[in-house]
């Protein structure tokens, strides 16, 4: 990584101009470590969004391969990631969303019995439409209108919901009786937990020393333990008695890119018209605001945001997210989505594209170096992740006027029901629905913007869905 950095250092000078680097406070070194950091944080979803898209046959009895699904995973990401940095030059880094391959397995497939291809195809028409809401500004005046406080509640609320996925995937927290348990019946047992325990203590350490690159430093050394101890996600890989050496080259062949350009809209006459249009609106609900509050919280960590809470460029950052879900579909990877994940490469000093340029080369790397990127293991990451939603709890909270009931308690349900529902969609919704409801009911319906009053209309559709479906079934 050092020879990667000073490489490109060396062209620091085209590299500085393009990117912002110095204007926005940050070195080439630094962008690259970053970059770095932002890969071994996401690089779960290489192994994840296989097993997920893979576990589930379609109506015809078809199973994705989990090899190809691997493939086109990386490639998607990397492709996006390296897009998102070259033209909206932020930080930002894209990949299959977690929750919704989730919607796309168990719901799409597996619920109403469609075909591979078909799903895919309710995922390239979501992006279609999300893309005509950029293109049209739409989706721009929407994160325009939302408060200041709730901008600042969201932060906040990612930050807790990042730090819960840091926990969970750690084991430091499972699910229990009556909610949620500490470790394995309400202790810590294991090497999984351990690695966590001793990760986040170093990165803390680190970054209190104020060491450049103290998440990936942390990332690397709780990687190095697993294996060393075999907790590495990676079959055949470690020191233990039962080690057995493989090759960390995995060459693709020509059915490894098969999956690419397999969709089809034929989704309509299966699921029907009104079954057809509420599944590519939930899909659409999720996708908008997951990545509203995203790039608010991602803008915020990063000191990018404005005076008005407001991301510069934002129509570039939102038109590379939306044409992800669209690609991601067309790849049968899955909506490809900007990652809450970002925000360890920017808690490591990332702060323009040339962040995501390197993060984008590493996961098409991992296309034909997929044994070695694996290896990463979640309980590695999950420091960096606890530590991060750390940060942008401290840097929101304090913004928002918890005096006055008529925001504070939108920006507490906001917060709150982030992590506690596992969707920063349903926390944003919630947000939204009580501030537009404690407005006009306190008279004060100037206060709100017009798009404010079409986004709570839209979480009511989207909260009720399940009654709109059973009513038109």
């Amino acid at each position: 990584m050092c020879l990667l950095a000073q490489s490109v250092q060396s062209r620091g000078g085209g590299l500085d101009g393009y990117f912002k680097v110095s204007e926005r406070g940050s070195t080439v070194r630094t962008e690259v470590i970053a970059g770095a950091t932002t890969f071994m944080t996401m690089a779960y979803i290489l192994f994840l969004n296989p097993a997920i898209l893979s576990s589930v046959p379609d109506s015809e009895g078809t199973v994705l391969d989990p090899t190809q699904v691997l493939t086109v995973t990386a490639l998607a990401a990397g492709l996006l990631t390296l897009l998102m940095g070259s033209y909206a030059n932020y930080p930002f880094a894209i990949a299959a969303g977690l929750g919704l391959n989730g919607v796309v397995a168990f719901q799409l497939v597996a619920g109403n019995a469609l075909t591979w291809p078909e799903a895919m195809g309710v995922v390239v028409t979501e992006g279609i439409i999300i893309t005509i809401l950029v293109l049209t500004k739409f989706r721009q005046a929407v994160m325009d209108a939302v408060p200041m406080p709730v901008k600042h509640a969201i932060a906040v609320g990612i930050g807790l919901f990042i730090a819960l996925i840091g926990l969970v995937d750690a084991g430091f927290v499972t699910p229990g009786i009556p909610f949620a348990q500490m470790g394995t019946n309400g202790e810590l047992q294991g090497w999984p937990v351990g690695i966590f325990i001793i990760g986040l203590l170093l990165i803390a350490f680190l970054y209190a020393k104020k060491v450049k690159g103290s998440l990936l430093i942390g990332i690397f050394a709780a990687t190095v333990l697993a294996v060393i101890v075999n907790e590495a996600f990676l079959d055949g890989v470690g020191f233990g008695p039962y080690a057995n050496w493989q090759s960390p080259v995995d060459m693709p062949d020509g059915d490894s890119f098969s999956l690419i350009g397999n969709f089809s809209f034929g989704y309509w006459g299966t699921m029907g018209a009104i079954s057809a249009a509420l599944a590519v609106f939930t899909l659409m609900i999720a996708d908008f605001f997951d990545t509203m509050g995203t790039v608010v919280g991602l803008g915020k960590e990063a000191d990018l945001l404005d005076e008005n809470g407001r991301l510069p460029d934002l129509d570039k950052t939102l038109l590379v997210d939306s044409v992800a879900a669209g690609v991601g579909g067309a790849f049968s990877a899955s909506s490809n989505t900007t990652y809450i994940e970002s925000a360890s490469g920017i808690a490591d000093g990332g702060r323009t594209g040339l962040t995501s340029v390197v993060t984008g080369g590493l996961f098409l790397l991992a296309i034909f170096f997929s044994p070695l990127a694996v290896i990463i293991p979640v309980q590695a990451s999950a420091p960096a992740l606890v530590l991060v939603g750390f940060l942008m709890m401290a840097s929101g909270i304090k913004s928002i006027p918890w005096d006055d009931i008529e925001v504070a308690l939108p920006a507490f349900l906001t917060m709150v029901i982030m992590p506690f529902t596992y969707s920063i969609t349903n926390g944003i919704g919630a947000g939204f629905v009580t501030y537009v409801f404690l407005k006009l009911t306190r008279g004060k319906s100037k206060d709100v913007a017009p798009m404010m009053y079409i986004a709570a209309a839209a979480f009511v559709v989207y909260f009720g869905i399940f009654y709109i479906r059973d009513w038109f079934a």
